[in-house]
């Protein structure tokens, strides 16, 4: 069976409110195309009805649109991973499930993929997000442009296309913490970007918290550069210099005007030492964060399980003849022992 034209991979936790229209955009999006196409719905271990309606939708769609169901929660990154795997187009496309991202921009991500760009990213115009997440994307963003020198202006959006052999040399990393933008583009030869519009989230709330944020950019920090060790170094240098000296300082001081003077400056002194424990505690714990991740991957747990993949297309060749008739595969049970 000849692979699509275009994959579309979108990952799916808690959105039985935005599936419908979703996947109908999605579809309205693609067969406008008049290009062979798949899109891959990946259910997070969602807690509501959407792994039901991406069945139904699946079975409607077969060979259009694909079910993969993971057996339970694994993050964003991960579901995109496993629909990544599964895609198998020349140009794959990932989106968002909750419409922030119209479908409707996605030819402008494939014009420029025809132009010769292995990744293309998209910069959301008039954002339709609160202050604090604009302010921490624009840090976001500015840090992945100093660590890694791709100076792409929107690290955070979803929309985004990658070309075959990208996929593939993603996929062939297996560190269990990564961060799939800045990874594509460790690959990329030429990059680009175009610019989409971006909706208000209609139905429901954002699935990211202010933890999963916090985590989100550790994860994002560590995977891309080992630059903060080097950081913690130098500045583990500078405060231990500084301490020789002011320890140099106190003692001379303490010769020149007496005890009585060392005396009044205890509670500096304990300042300084509170100052010099912090800054253990923070190198200790950004070691911490790195060595986790070490540990993570030596013991290398597969990133996700698949349970399910529903609405699937396989070629069925028969015995009696040299023909190969193709079969909709609408409910293929994994084992769970499978690994990916």
């Amino acid at each position: 069976m000849k692979a699509p034209y275009v994959s579309l991979v979108i990952p799916v936790y808690n959105e039985e409110a935005n599936l419908p229209e979703l996947i109908q955009r999605c579809l309205d999006v693609c067969r406008s195309l008049d290009k062979s196409f798949e899109i891959i719905l990946v259910d997070d271990g969602s807690k509501d009805g959407s792994a039901e309606l991406i069945r139904q939708h699946a079975h409607s769609n077969p060979g259009k649109v694909i079910g993969v169901l993971l057996n339970r929660n694994y993050g964003q990154h991960a579901a995109v991973m496993a629909g990544l795997k599964k895609s198998s187009a020349e140009i794959v496309v990932t989106l968002d499930a909750d419409l922030q991202n119209p479908p409707e921009e996605i030819p402008k991500l494939l014009q420029a993929m025809e132009q010769g760009a292995d990744v293309v990213g998209s910069v959301r115009l008039n954002r339709q997000d609160s202050f604090f997440r604009k302010f921490s994307s624009r840090m976001i963003n500015l840090a992945v442009q100093k660590a890694t020198g791709v100076m792409m202006n929107d690290y955070g959006c979803m929309l985004r296309a990658y070309r075959r052999n990208i996929v593939d040399a993603m996929l062939q990393c297996h560190e269990r913490s990564t961060f799939i933008p800045v990874l594509a583009n460790s690959f990329a030869n030429r990059t680009a970007e175009v610019e989409v519009q971006h909706a208000e989230r209609e139905n429901d709330d954002s699935k990211y918290n202010l933890w999963k944020l916090i985590s989100l950019q550790f994860d994002l920090l560590t995977s891309m550069t080992t630059f903060p060790l080097r950081l913690l170094s130098i500045v583990g240098g500078g405060i231990a210099l500084m301490g020789f000296l002011l320890s140099f300082v106190l003692i001379v001081t303490r010769l020149i005007y007496g005890s009585e003077w060392a005396a009044q400056g205890v509670f500096t002194v304990f300042a300084i030492l509170f100052v010099f424990i912090g800054a253990q505690l923070l190198g200790m714990g950004l070691l911490g964060e790195y060595i986790g991740r070490i540990y993570n991957d030596v013991r290398a747990r597969p990133r996700y399980f698949v349970k399910e993949i529903v609405g699937e297309e396989i070629e069925v060749k028969t015995n009696r003849n040299t023909k190969t008739k193709t079969k909709t595969k609408t409910k293929a049970r994994v084992s769970l022992a499978k690994q990916v």
